[in-house]
């Protein structure tokens, strides 16, 4: 499965309120590792950046007067993503700025265009309840470097959530596979799941959703059940 992790930057908070993208970056992630096949446009949004938004990522309206519109780019951008899995950090903001882009000129929406979506803060609020989840707060916890991180940047954070992705999802991989080569090995010692009970937490719909996306992904990058299918299938038995 080919994974592309997406970020982008606006001229607001508000897609309704005629706030739009101002920049988009992507990093293609194959094989468990951030490739160096990548997707970056600044976008001039043909209306002024807001103060507010200008404070977080240091692009000014002089910076994107000479940039192209997002009709010049849209096919390039969806020739990139198309039939892939997105990463995104709060997938509900730049899908709705994404999805307005897409539809004035009669594209669809992002959803048309990719295999699926995981939002990747729910993922981490799924994963560290209670706790700050935005990407700084991950780096710190996850030991991602993102010293390099000045301003928010659509590719250096695409890139930089790439990684702090990988993270979340890497022991539970090792342990899969450590739990496989066990049970293979030639010394014949295999791993009893039938003692572990799972916790059956009352989640909200969308983090339901975002909990099935993450076990798909690893049963997918794994090509067999995860720690937690088993588990989930030990205790139903």
């Amino acid at each position: 499965m080919r994974y592309v992790v997406l970020d982008t930057e606006t001229t607001g908070l508000e897609v309704r309120q005629g706030h739009r993208i101002i920049e988009i970056g992507c990093a293609e992630v194959a094989g468990r590792q951030v490739t160096h096949h990548t997707f970056h446009e600044y976008i001039n949004p043909e209306r002024a950046v807001d103060q507010g938004a200008y404070e977080v990522h240091g692009i000014s309206d002089d910076m994107l007067a000479d940039k192209p519109k997002f009709p010049a780019i849209a096919q390039r951008f969806l020739d990139f993503v198309q039939g892939s899995t997105l990463i995104i950090h709060n997938a509900t903001f730049d899908l709705g700025f994404l999805d307005e882009e897409l539809g004035r000129m009669g594209l669809g929406k992002m959803r048309d265009h990719v295999e699926d979506v995981i939002d990747s803060l729910l993922m981490a609020r799924e994963m560290f309840p209670g706790k700050r989840n935005n990407l700084d707060a991950l780096c710190d916890r996850l030991g991602v470097n993102n010293s390099h991180r000045q301003f928010h940047g659509a590719l250096l954070d695409a890139q930089i959530l790439a990684e702090v992705y990988l993270a979340m999802t890497r022991g539970q991989d090792a342990l899969v596979i450590d739990l496989a080569n066990e049970t293979r090995g030639s010394g014949g010692v295999s791993a009893d799941l039938g003692g572990l009970r799972l916790p059956e937490p009352e989640l909200p719909a969308e983090d339901a959703q975002a909990h099935e996306h993450y076990l798909a992904g690893l049963d997918s990058e794994n090509k067999a059940a995860c720690l937690w299918r088993q588990c989930e299938a030990n205790q139903a038995a």
